[in-house]
């Protein structure tokens, strides 16, 4: 049975995605870290900001 979330992890959640629309490598940092997420999130960036965006947000959604 997967756990509840409650309010503060979904303000947690909508914080994290505010900032990965300001600056995408950032949002992905506080949810996963410097791994291999933080880092693909960094090239996307690089390559384009809406595919950083995209890729942030997804991140954040699914953990």
């Amino acid at each position: 049975m997967p756990l509840a979330r409650t309010s503060d992890s979904m303000l947690g959640d909508i914080l994290k995605i505010i900032l990965a629309v300001i600056l995408p490598p950032l949002g992905v940092f506080f949810e996963v870290g410097l791994g291999k997420h933080f880092w693909i999130n960094v090239l996307l960036t690089i390559f384009g900001y809406i595919p950083g965006i995209i890729h942030a947000v997804y991140i954040i959604a699914t953990r």
